[in-house]
């Protein structure tokens, strides 16, 4: 058997990395990935290696003569590179193609090792290389039967997204023998070239030959084996953190985006699980068109909305686009001293000159506190404002509202503006509302500042919504003006217009998060060397034990899981080994136990939690 590589694109999209050389020169950290697929390709025992070159070919066959490739390299040029296609480029190398059984590659791709070898393992002479459609594949669509037969090759015009489950992307790697290129392909590739031009694809002559002759393709579907093919800056961008030796580090500093990995479990970033409804998505859905096509309101009539949903006057509230874009404006408002509990959530103190930080830390191994222990510490420091994030991220420290009301008197006493961020307040355990987001509250409380992010609770935070409210009239005016007065998109505001229809689920959503919480928790402290601290948010932190680390834990579960938690190790006001993970649907919650157990659990209790997992850079 040999290979073919078709090499001779201008790789546009690519900009300047290409203005100087080959496509597959472009470097993934640091390794060609023309250098990449040779060496795999080396391990196969082929008879020879043919590339087709064209763009930048001399500086390219200069860089493959180094490589010391033991498989003997054959080079076919395509001069009108510039004109053509990939199928012309195949159409030049066609006596090459009925030759030998072939395996044809194209050069933009970056592979795990072993997807080559699935392909000579098949016994079936004839195979097309498909992965499950996910939201980031672009090109040629494929449909299967149950025995694996190509039984529909997609055009984009025949693209339908309401049967996106049904479809398989061509990963642009096929395996041919001789009798199916000297009897169906070769001849039909000169047919279409000559009907249609050489400014095509080389798949549409398998198109054509499914349509016609039947042809006898396969498919072999990749399943947890990564691959990537790159097209541009983006592309390359998400494979080198796929591809990585430090995945770990590359795929958490993303900070989200993680829908670009259909294969990873995100435990990390925080949202309710059983929000938003199904109706309410369909309702979103219906009206998409007419939401991406006009803008949104401005700020004020934003206002007014987020402020029907929460009874509280337009004055007195602001959305945001995200709790992020109002904290960077309430913090620009605070002149002197901040008291802050740490650890916290770094977007507070982030957004503060660290000298006017009054730092208070919980003298415990829960790192829990209450409001007596707050009122008396900070009782010593000159501080304009103090920050409760009530239940507190990441300890899950709650103070319940009677508490609060303690610690509303004594900095309106003091003159000290109260900001509580009740992010994830509706997660608590309780009977009463726990809110303080009313206008009553605000209204007798006007040095009070209350943040929610819209996004953790309401599990959409794709929309980046959040609101603030006070009574303090002057801050809410400061604050519109600071943000932009289109600060909302038309899509979340049409989200803030009808969810006032939806509360009865999202009651009932609630009430489902607290039971599988509990559940949750419960098997969480069967793990060994894994200590639970209580919680009232919608995620939990834990401390991790028996010397092992709470990075390597982190990277472990990643890398040989496909799971993402929060590595806490090295946040201010930690001393110690944690990790914070979400709380998700009991599906997802098994398996992260499952993987806990693998980790950190003995080598017996391990084997009880036989999941599958996904290989390392599988997502």
């Amino acid at each position: 058997m040999q290979a073919l590589i078709l090499a001779a694109g201008m790789g546009k999209r690519l900009k300047e990395l290409t203005r100087d050389s080959a496509k597959c020169m472009v470097e993934v950290n640091g390794r060609t990935l023309i250098e990449r697929m040779l060496f795999q390709l080396d391990e196969l025992n082929l008879t020879e290696i043919i590339i087709v070159v064209g763009y930048k070919a001399k500086e390219l066959i200069s860089f493959i003569n180094t490589l010391n490739i033991r498989t003997p390299i054959i080079f076919v040029t395509n001069e009108i590179y510039s004109k053509t296609n990939n199928i012309y480029s195949l159409y030049i190398a066609r006596d090459y193609l009925i030759k030998d059984d072939t395996l044809l590659l194209e050069s933009d791709l970056i592979l795990s090792d072993g997807v080559l070898k699935k392909l000579i393992d098949n016994t079936y002479p004839n195979l097309a290389l498909v992965a499950k459609y996910e939201n980031w594949m672009d090109g040629t669509v494929v449909t299967i039967d149950d025995k694996n037969n190509i039984t529909s090759f997609v055009e984009k015009k025949e693209f339908d997204y309401r049967n996106i489950d049904q479809y398989y992307k061509t990963v642009n790697i096929y395996k041919f023998s001789k009798q199916f290129s000297q009897l169906y392909y070769v001849p039909f590739l000169k047919a279409y070239i000559d009907s249609q031009g050489r400014n095509e694809y080389y798949e549409q002559v398998l198109k054509v030959l499914r349509v016609i002759e039947k042809s006898p393709i396969k498919a072999e579907v990749l399943e947890d084996e990564a691959w990537y093919e790159i097209d541009d800056v983006q592309d390359l961008d998400i494979a080198e953190s796929i591809f990585s030796d430090d995945r770990f580090t590359k795929i958490r500093s993303r900070y989200g985006g993680y829908w670009r990995y259909p294969k990873l479990i995100d435990f990390c970033y925080l949202v309710n699980p059983f929000y938003p409804p199904k109706k309410m998505i369909e309702e979103i859905k219906a009206n998409i068109e007419l939401l991406i096509g006009n803008y949104p309101s401005g700020i004020e009539v934003n206002s007014l909305i987020a402020g029907k949903y929460y009874g509280i006057k337009k004055e007195h509230i602001c959305p945001g686009n995200g709790a992020a874009e109002l904290i960077n404006s309430l913090m620009k408002t605070i002149n002197g001293n901040i008291g802050i509990i740490f650890p916290t959530f770094d977007e507070y103190p982030s957004r503060m000159n660290k000298n006017y930080i009054v730092p208070y830390y919980p003298k415990n191994r829960n790192f829990s506190y209450n409001c007596e222990e707050l009122m008396n510490y900070y009782d010593n420091f000159d501080i304009k404002a103090l920050l409760l994030i009530n239940p507190d991220n990441p300890s899950g420290n709650f103070i319940n509202k009677a508490e609060i009301q303690r610690l509303l008197e004594w900095t309106k006493q003091k003159d000290i503006r109260l900001i509580v961020d009740e992010s994830f307040v509706d997660f608590v355990d309780s009977s009463d509302s726990q809110t303080l987001l009313s206008e009553m509250i605000l209204q007798e409380n006007k040095h009070l500042a209350v943040i929610k992010s819209i996004s953790k609770s309401f599990g959409v935070p794709g929309l980046r919504l959040g609101v603030i409210g006070s009574a303090d009239e002057e801050l809410i005016s400061f604050i519109k003006k600071d943000i932009s007065i289109w600060n909302i998109n038309s899509i979340a505001e049409f989200y803030l217009q009808i969810c006032g229809k939806y509360t009865k689920e999202y009651s009932l959503a609630l009430d489902k998060f607290k039971f599988i919480r509990k559940k949750f928790i419960e098997e969480l402290r069967k793990i060994p060397n894994l200590r639970v601290i209580p919680t009232q948010a919608n995620f939990v932190m834990c401390e991790v034990l028996g010397g092992y680390s709470a990075e390597k834990l982190s990277e472990t579960l990643l890398c040989e899981h496909g799971i993402l938690i929060k590595d806490l190790s090295g946040k201010k006001g930690i001393n110690g080994q944690y990790i914070r993970a979400a709380i998700k649907t009991s599906e997802e919650n098994n398996l992260l136990i499952a993987a806990l157990h693998n980790v950190l659990g003995s080598a017996s209790r391990a084997k009880s939690f036989s999941i599958k997992f996904p290989q390392a850079g599988g997502f």
